[in-house]
């Protein structure tokens, strides 16, 4: 039994970190999760600095997770 759990272990990580980056062009950014073999993101959420929501692009890859 113990043999089966080693080998499905993954060989790779299947979430990456990633800087999403205001398009408002505050400089506001904040890090979120998104899979590995997924596009990359565009999500709509507040701005406080200009205080409405706006469109938020994926910036860089951090880490994986």
């Amino acid at each position: 039994m113990f043999l089966t759990a080693v080998n499905r272990e993954l060989k790779y990580a299947q979430t990456v970190l990633v800087q999403m980056m205001s398009a408002a062009g505050t400089g506001y950014c904040f890090n979120t999760k998104r899979g590995r073999l997924r596009e990359k993101l565009i999500l709509r959420k507040h701005d406080p600095f200009v205080n409405k929501h706006v469109l938020f692009f994926e910036k860089k890859k951090i880490r994986s997770i």
